[in-house]
């Protein structure tokens, strides 16, 4: 068992070394971070009362982030996204893209751009969607008996009869 459990007395590191040292903890269970703190260690050892940095944050927000919130913000519809899929672009990028080639063109104010963006996307999901289609299968295909599974019904009543 762990000495102490207080924050004061060690570091999470000595702490997870201890439990290993003592086998309370196996190898193999040691945390992911254990092997890149003992590979590359912090310069100033982590202690509860040394005062945090005073660190200023670059704020990394781009006009994109902007564009994206204001149309997730105004469209609630929940486009289907495949994440795997890395040849398509999702909705999101599609309206940006027309958004950014809208607003470089400067003949429209922002709401008006938006606006243009909104129905351009519209026309270009209609025509993904007519062009992708249903899969069309042709006629010999269809007539071709082992492409249909014939599938075996099961009443679950019979399933548990004994």
């Amino acid at each position: 068992m762990a000495k102490s459990r207080l924050e004061k007395i060690g570091t999470i590191v000595t702490r997870t070394q201890g439990l290993l040292r003592t086998g309370a903890m196996k190898w193999d269970d040691r945390p992911l971070w254990y092997d890149i703190v003992n590979a590359f260690p912090p310069k100033k050892e982590p202690c509860y009362d040394r005062p945090a940095p005073n660190v200023t944050l670059r704020p990394i927000f781009y006009t994109e982030d902007q564009i994206r919130a204001k149309f997730h913000k105004k469209i609630h519809s929940n486009y289907t996204v495949n994440l795997a899929d890395t040849q398509n672009k999702t909705p999101t990028q599609r309206f940006i893209e027309i958004y950014c080639n809208l607003e470089t063109q400067g003949a429209l104010d922002d709401e008006r751009v938006f606006e243009a963006a909104q129905e351009m996307l519209q026309e270009q999901l209609k025509e993904v969607k007519r062009d992708r289609g249903p899969p069309s299968v042709p006629n010999d295909e269809v007539q071709d008996s082992t492409l249909v599974p014939k599938g075996k019904t099961v009443k679950l009543q019979d399933i548990f009869k004994e």
